[in-house]
């Protein structure tokens, strides 16, 4: 296939590798930012097969809002072409990471294994079952951020694109009940997590074999060996987690990646010190538990009937006020309630922070108003600031800026929308520059739009104003000399960048907008950049 010039909006800059799909590396032109974008090969539209996982891989990981796993922000077709535009990745893959010693000491090469385990915990949580964890689906930024990869051959509980009997994997990391052709469930999953960290602790694959067939005769009759693991120094509880997670029955593993990140966060974080070497813990005298037992029994009796004298009505009022009030009112606005789900409870700004709000902050801390300050419109949301500014207005507020997750989960809602008010692509419930029915390309009133809710009642999470999150990344090469131009001096990579998050009024309403996000440098200030606020369940 000849490398196409552009996809829609998408400029192609670097063909980036791929079989029966083509990725490139693309500039987004509308947004100005790098992008890569997965293109169905004409082979790959001919196979229906093929046609049909690609569309599926696009709704599957379109479809998803984790901070571990690569966010795709569109889908589309071109001239009888589908294809998908994602997050471009910096940095290498795993496999590349371990080839050049890439994973650090042990406590890093955990925190690594950590990551892809809340990755793969998320997906399960959304009845997505990956099916092909190996090294080349693990990404690994310069700041130690794991992205997974690559959801061709995922599949969930109601719909499979693999015939009866049909084995799809790779070989190294499959799980028995995967080489057999039997329907799998997310413990395959677990399995593959645990061939993956073998790898990850020792450099070298779990198994070996010349052939595929040798390969599946171990993956089916031989056990691992953890020998190398324990000559690389691994604790013995990560090594038990790799033995349990790759055995063969899969009901003796782990039931969760739940439970595989406990054990990894136990040997991350040790409850106790154990004792020195040589020394083992000292022996309790076996009279001393039925005394303690005993002891304890009458303290509980006791405990039990003081409480038993306090009134009902007590102990119903302190169970009321244990629970979160849904809506919040504080002296910058009203914030409201988003539930435990992806992220704990929190609460965020049903609107973005206003001139007047800002204002108050700006003349209790006697700081400058932010350039162009428009007195005249103290409910619009305030703009022309920094992100460190966003940061010290929320310190001032007993707030803060909320998190990549946070922020798309406000947005979103827990059915995952493509835009705050539902999966309608629509123009005319948000402040942007396609909307019908405005004349101006400006900011609004912040409570404008409420058509445009998000399923939480939060306001203008799409448009009007860009919103600072409390996430670095890394700039793209374009991103770097887009700013090089309007920026003095201008920024490098090296100093932070942040995203911002959501449109804004001079911005047509892209697909996926809750996806939508841009990096700037946190000296950066414009006119359609704003922010809103979050603050912890108490």
């Amino acid at each position: 296939m000849e490398n196409p010039k552009r996809i829609g909006k998408y400029e192609i800059q670097e063909f980036l590798g791929g079989g029966m799909s083509h990725v490139y590396k693309a500039h987004d032109t509308v947004i100005g930012r790098t992008v890569a974008i997965k293109i169905l090969t004409q082979a790959g539209v001919a196979n229906p097969e093929a046609n049909a996982r690609f569309l599926r891989e696009a709704q599957m990981a379109g479809s998803m809002a984790h901070e571990n796993i690569m966010s795709v922000y569109d889908f589309g077709e071109d001239e009888g072409q589908p294809f998908m535009v994602m997050e471009f990745l910096r940095g290498e893959d795993l496999r590349n990471a371990i080839r050049n010693g890439h994973t650090g000491d042990l406590r890093h090469r955990l925190q690594i294994a950590l990551q892809v385990a809340k990755a793969l915990e998320y997906i399960h949580q959304q009845k997505i079952i990956h099916r092909d964890i190996k090294p080349e689906n693990i990404h690994i930024n310069a700041s130690g951020t794991v992205k997974l990869m690559d959801f061709g051959v995922a599949k969930t509980d109601e719909l499979s694109l693999t015939r009866p009997g049909f084995t799809m994997g790779t070989p190294y990391y499959m799980a028995p009940e995967q080489v057999i052709g039997r329907d799998v469930t997310a413990l395959a999953d677990i399995y593959s997590f645990g061939m993956l960290l073998f790898e990850l602790l020792t450099g070298t694959k779990a198994v070996a074999g010349e052939t595929v067939e040798q390969l599946f005769y171990k993956i089916l009759n031989e056990p691992i060996d953890l020998e190398p693991l324990r000559q690389a120094g691994i604790p013995e509880p990560i090594c038990t987690l790799v033995e349990k997670c790759v055995a063969k029955n899969a009901a003796d593993r782990p039931q969760s990646m739940r439970a595989v990140q406990s054990a990894i966060v136990s040997a991350l974080e040790p409850e106790g010190k154990p004792a020195p070497s040589g020394q083992p813990a000292p022996q309790r005298r076996r009279w001393i538990i039925p005394a303690t037992i005993v002891a304890v029994i009458v303290l509980v009796a006791a405990v039990a009937f003081f409480f038993n004298s306090l009134s009902r009505d007590s102990t119903d009022s302190a169970l009321k006020k244990e629970a979160p009030s849904p809506v919040l009112a504080t002296s910058t606005g009203e914030m409201v309630l988003i539930p435990a789900g992806a992220t704990n409870a929190f609460y965020i700004d049903r609107t973005e922070v206003t001139n007047k709000a800002y204002a108050r902050f700006c003349a209790e801390r006697r700081r400058p108003l932010p350039p162009g300050f428009p007195q005249s419109h103290p409910d619009y949301p305030v703009v022309n600031i920094t992100i460190v500014d966003a940061q010290e207005f929320a310190k001032w507020a007993q707030k803060r800026l909320p998190t990549k997750l946070e922020w798309e989960t406000a947005a979103r809602g827990s059915d995952k929308r493509a835009y705050p008010w539902g999966n309608s692509h629509d123009p005319s419930r948000a402040n942007v520059a396609d909307n019908p029915s405005l004349n101006a390309r400006s900011p609004m009133a912040v409570g404008a739009f409420k058509q445009g809710a998000s399923p939480y009642g939060v306001l203008q999470m799409a448009g009007n104003a860009w919103e600072f999150v409390d996430e670095l990344t890394t700039p793209s090469d374009g991103a770097m000399q887009a700013f090089a131009k309007i920026m003095a001096p201008p920024p490098t990579a090296d100093e932070p960048w942040y995203t911002i998050r959501g449109g804004a009024f001079d911005v047509p309403l892209v697909e996926n907008a809750a996806f939508e996000w841009s990096a700037v440098p946190a000296r950066f200030r414009a006119s359609n950049i704003g922010f809103r606020c979050v603050k912890d369940v108490k």
